[in-house]
């Protein structure tokens, strides 16, 4: 079976650089074989969907928030490899108010996670909703929740 981290390289998925913090907040919280992540957004992808943003950009921004996500996780456990399972995500999605497509748009992340680590481990519990506006005017934020393997 191939690792988490294999699968990155084979998948040709560079981790990026951690973003700073935004406030006065740790950037993830290990609780026994938990690790919390704080949200993540991403960079480049601002606004609101259903004003100015379509469904596939927000699949796109999510999906790089996930990376991000991926990042901090490496950081705090060292390997990917040590992830046991994604146990779930928070999603948040800036948009209008008549938007209803918050689970696709979040789905940018699931399908990233079911990729790198298979649908037993990347398999996650999860919400998705929508936000009149978020953070730094990101399009869309997102928390996780792993569980710690060994």
């Amino acid at each position: 079976m191939t690792s988490p981290e294999q699968r990155l390289t084979e998948l040709g998925i560079q981790l990026p650089p951690l973003r700073p913090r935004a406030g006065n907040y740790l950037g993830y919280v290990r609780h026994g074989d938990l690790l919390y992540l704080s949200g993540q957004g991403a960079d480049g992808h601002f606004g609101h969907l259903g004003a100015d943003r379509t469904v596939e950009d927000g699949r796109r921004a999510a999906r790089d928030c996930m990376l991000n996500l991926l990042a901090q996780t490496r950081s705090a456990l060292g390997s990917l490899d040590h992830v046991g399972r994604i146990v779930k995500l928070l999603g948040f999605v800036a948009c209008t108010p008549d938007f209803r497509d918050a689970p696709q748009v979040i789905d940018g992340a699931s399908s990233l996670l079911h990729e790198v680590f298979g649908a037993e481990r990347g398999g996650h519990a999860r919400s998705a909703i929508g936000a009149a506006a978020l953070p730094l005017g990101f399009s869309v934020e997102i928390e996780m929740v792993v569980a710690v393997a060994g």
